[in-house]
């Protein structure tokens, strides 16, 4: 007796949704098409908000930006909601090994006074900043137009509570777990000169109505600028002074800003190409809020690695703006 198995397969009835299918062809879709196009609602609203009544609830005129399809910002990482919660898990494991080895070395013991003192006076301060980059990029999210944007501006604000419980955990690290080095850096962040340009900065993103041009002065110039500062300079200069051990806890923070900057320079570039009127908006936005960046970070910089770091910083900013075609 001989058993002959037999196999047949079956046709899908849709390979995908049918708005999916529009845009992108009667063919099977990745997970990042379906979770991310066209999935905001563009009609059928019952009110207006009565916050703003000139708008609808997602209204392409709460910026000044133009585009012919809001859904042309593809993230280059492809970050919906499952890949990116994968990829930062990696990324957090990564760190907690770091700063439990840290802890478990008693690191901190190990670090010389200079160093210490530069950590609590010029990184700890940052989580501040990190939570008014939070509250920009939720903003982002609230009122920007398309998910393929606004989900990464979700993701992007996580990040940022993320990057500033670390900053946190550094200074509990530091003082053992009393909080007196927090205590500290709030003080520095509210009182000492250095920082109120950054505080004053930071006061006049919350207020920045359009959103786009918010996106681009704290994903692209402030951002830029504190990367290169503090995670870059300073921890080069930590490392040559007795402080190498804290590049480990440092490391997220470089991991993502590479990570990020991908993203952020991926909507610049299509956002530049759209049209002229873009590009020239996008030209006076950037120009508008590089000065008034570089004027904020400028004491802080020249006290913490003298007074070539700012220009320095600044010039990886130019770079990134030329290279999405924009002078």
């Amino acid at each position: 007796m001989t058993i002959e198995i037999k196999t047949s397969t079956l046709e899908p009835v849709r390979n995908t949704f049918a708005h999916i299918e529009k845009r992108f062809g009667d063919k099977p879709a990745t997970r990042y098409q379906e979770a991310t196009y066209d999935v905001q609602a563009e009609t059928n609203f019952h009110y207006r908000p009565l916050w703003q009544p000139e708008h609808e609830l997602n209204d392409v005129g709460r910026t000044a930006l133009v585009m012919n399809d809001w859904y042309a910002f593809k993230d280059p990482r492809q970050f919906y909601y499952g890949t990116y919660v994968q990829q930062r898990a990696k990324m957090q494991e990564a760190a907690e090994n770091s700063y439990a080895f840290f802890e478990k070395r008693n690191l901190a013991n190990h670090l010389s006074e200079s160093a210490r003192a530069d950590v609590i006076r010029y990184l700890l301060p940052l989580r501040h900043l990190e939570h008014t980059a939070n509250l920009n990029n939720m903003y982002g999210t609230a009122y920007g137009y398309g998910t393929a944007i606004t989900q990464a501006l979700l993701y992007d604000g996580m990040d940022r509570l993320g990057i500033a419980q670390y900053l946190s955990r550094m200074g509990l690290i530091l003082d053992g777990n009393s909080g007196d080095a927090l205590v500290e850096a709030k003080q520095l962040w509210m009182d000492a000169p250095i920082w109120q340009g950054v505080r004053a900065l930071c006061e006049e993103t919350l207020v920045t109505k359009d959103w786009f041009e918010l996106f681009l002065a704290q994903d692209l110039v402030i951002d830029t600028l504190v990367n290169e500062l503090f995670y870059n300079q300073l921890d080069q200069k930590l490392v040559a002074n007795g402080g190498q051990d804290i590049a480990m806890l440092l490391e997220f923070m470089q991991d993502w800003s590479k990570d990020t900057s991908r993203w952020v320079d991926a909507v610049l570039k299509v956002a530049a190409a759209e049209s002229e009127q873009n590009k020239t908006l996008l030209a006076q936005w950037i120009e508008t809020w590089r000065g008034k960046a570089a004027e904020a970070f400028a004491p802080v910089a020249e006290e913490m690695l003298g007074s070539d770091a700012l220009a320095e910083a600044l010039a990886v900013l130019d770079k990134r703006v030329a290279k999405a075609g924009i002078q």
